[in-house]
């Protein structure tokens, strides 16, 4: 919303004319609403920063705690978890309310960017301090608020999801297995760890079969305990955590929330 008021035109990363700005709200809400022209069509997928997508399913608002991922034209993909939903901050233009509060970092020019959660969308982004170098809390703006005041709908993979045949877990360079019975858990791989030498994304996708309640989490060690920094914890048997960490030694939880199966975790290391 703080980008642009109703009526000013917008381009592309490549500079070419992409639409106008129908409706905009700043302060107390932050955001607005662009239509394309004929020479762009959206489409349900999210820059990853490092030449790939993310789909987009749907738009089902996680958690605190959650694992959280944003792309901006700034600083591209960067992740961390939520802090705190309802939250508001003082600009110098006045208060904005309704807010998510996450400790993924962000830059000047990174606003509007999507926010979203494994493959959720959650909003765009609004705010916040502090920076990409150093670290800093970034405020987004919730999608559900946009799509109802303006009376729009997400484009979302959700029409044409991938036949599930194909597993949803597949074409991941490490994988374990094992069979969890309901309230047990187990450490992953092979109840020890990982290495990351360098910086980067660590990705884990966990498919165990329809009926039971499987989660996912990531710790990392800080020299004293294993500290969680990513969570997927859905109701359902299938999880996926996107999490951008330092060097170090991490692990994956897999516990059983509720029923036996057994389970594939695939993961990929920076």
């Amino acid at each position: 919303g703080h980008c642009g008021k109703t009526g000013a035109v917008t381009t592309g990363v490549n500079r070419v004319a992409l639409g106008v700005f129908q409706a905009s709200h700043f302060p107390d809400n932050d955001f607005a609403w662009v239509a394309v022209n004929a020479d762009w069509t959206p489409k349900p997928l999210v820059d990853n920063g490092t030449g790939g997508t993310v789909t987009v399913a749907g738009s089902k608002e996680a958690v605190e705690g959650a694992s959280i991922c944003r792309s901006g034209s700034a600083t591209g993909w960067h992740c961390g978890t939520i802090q705190q939903r309802n939250a508001s901050i003082t600009y110098p233009e006045g208060n904005v309310f309704g807010l998510v509060r996450t400790n993924v970092c962000a830059e000047a020019g990174d606003s509007g960017g999507s926010f979203i959660s494994i493959d959720q969308a959650q909003g765009v982004t609004s705010g916040g301090s502090g920076d990409c170098t150093s670290g800093g809390v970034t405020y987004f703006q919730p999608i559900g608020e946009i799509l109802t005041t303006y009376g729009l709908s997400l484009v979302t993979t959700a029409g044409n999801p991938p036949p599930l045949s194909t597993g949803t877990c597949t074409g991941y360079p490490q994988t374990v297995t094992g069979t969890l019975n309901s309230e047990q858990s187990v450490y992953q791989p092979n109840n020890r760890y990982y290495r990351a030498t360098t910086a980067g994304v660590h990705t884990g996708c966990l498919d165990a079969d329809d009926g039971v309640d499987f989660d996912l989490y990531l710790q990392k060690w800080n020299g004293r305990v294993w500290d969680t920094v990513a969570t997927s914890d859905s109701p359902s048997p299938d999880e996926k955590i996107n999490y951008t960490g330092t060097p170090g030694y991490y692990r994956y939880r897999v516990p059983s929330s509720n029923g036996s199966s057994p389970y594939t975790l695939g993961y990929r290391t920076p």
